[in-house]
């Protein structure tokens, strides 16, 4: 893992196109949500706050952690306690860039919508003295072990050097100018062969205990659900927790092509499909429906907000949606 503030080395070309990708995309972002939260200090996910406020009675949705309960037995009613929202909050993401993300069969790749999503983060979160920070998980994965005799010293020369780590941490710092910078490092990180531990990504936003804030999971969510199920529900019980799922459509169903050639992005292993076989389809489909149907389960399990983004369709549509339902929820009193 590498150190705060440390710098991938990227091609001048390659810096050039980040430089535009996030300058377009904080254009897009400005114009569609800015006029969403005129006169709110929420952002992207509507956080309740820590400081404690007024109370009012319970409805259907609301947080049973917020129950008031003295004011309940005084009045035999059931009243939760409102929250005043925090200033300076500070908000982490954890954005997977692993090998299955390079990929893409419409409009976007998937690993566009994954550099999207963290710009329309950066720029909804960092107000007035706000902090962002990230941890990035580049698809290096947990290297095999090695045989005993890879790190003894050989009589012909030193030993070769260790594998590099798979996660970038960058630090939660304020300023525009330093989001930013922290946008054009996870566009510029490089997609590496392997899975990142989704599990373990999602972790590091648990160590160390920090603050109540935002937590931000950036991932197509790929990785058995068993692996990251419960530091999400972990990471739920002090933070305000969304999940943004990337999705292509042909990882739902298959297309009536013939045989098809398909390379697993991770593993690098291929795999012929006859696609015409109509019985395959369905199954593929159905295997598909009951994988993502298993995602959200444990996403609302974990109490996580959940915004599923596709590459099919218009992103930054479905996120004006998403904002506008997150703000119609609040202004009901319901907290999801």
């Amino acid at each position: 893992m590498t150190g705060p503030g440390t710098q991938m080395p990227v091609a001048p070309a390659q810096a050039a196109r980040t430089e535009a990708v996030i300058s377009r995309l904080q254009l897009l972002v400005t114009r569609k949500l800015d006029g969403l939260l005129q006169g709110d200090y929420v952002g992207l996910l509507p956080g309740p706050g820590s400081e404690a406020g007024e109370s009012r009675e319970y409805r259907p949705g609301d947080d049973v952690r917020r129950m008031d309960w003295p004011v309940t037995a005084r009045t035999t009613t059931p009243h939760v306690r409102r929250t005043v929202a925090d200033r300076e909050l500070e908000t982490w993401l954890a954005v997977d860039l692993s090998a299955s993300l390079d990929f893409g069969t419409a409009q976007w790749l998937k690993r566009d919508l994954v550099i999207a999503s963290a710009t329309a983060m950066a720029h909804l979160t960092v107000r007035g003295g706000n902090r962002i920070g990230a941890v990035v998980g580049t698809g290096a994965g947990v290297p095999p072990k090695e045989p005993r005799s890879w790190w003894r010293r050989k009589p012909d020369g030193p030993p070769p050097p260790p594998p590099s780590a798979p996660v970038v941490r960058l630090p939660a710092r304020p300023g525009r100018k330093e989001a930013q910078a922290l946008l054009r490092t996870i566009a510029g990180t490089t997609i590496r062969p392997g899975r990142t531990d989704l599990g373990a990504l999602i972790d590091m936003l648990n160590r160390p205990p920090r603050r109540r804030g935002v937590a931000v999971v950036i991932s197509d969510f790929l990785s058995p659900v068993e692996g990251w199920a419960r530091p999400v529900k972990k990471l739920g019980v002090r933070h305000d927790v969304l999940a943004i799922e990337v999705v292509d459509p042909r990882e739902l169903e298959l297309p009536d092509v013939g045989v098809l050639t398909l390379a697993d992005p991770e593993s690098g292993m291929l795999h012929e499909v006859q696609t015409s076989d109509p019985q395959l389809r369905q199954a593929y489909a159905e295997a598909a429906g009951q994988q993502r149907a298993a995602i959200a389960r444990a996403l609302r399990a974990a109490g996580a907000a959940h915004l599923r983004l596709r590459t099919d369709t218009d992103w930054l549509l479905d996120m004006v949606r998403f904002v506008a339902a997150q703000r119609h929820a609040r202004t009901r009193g319901t907290t999801r």
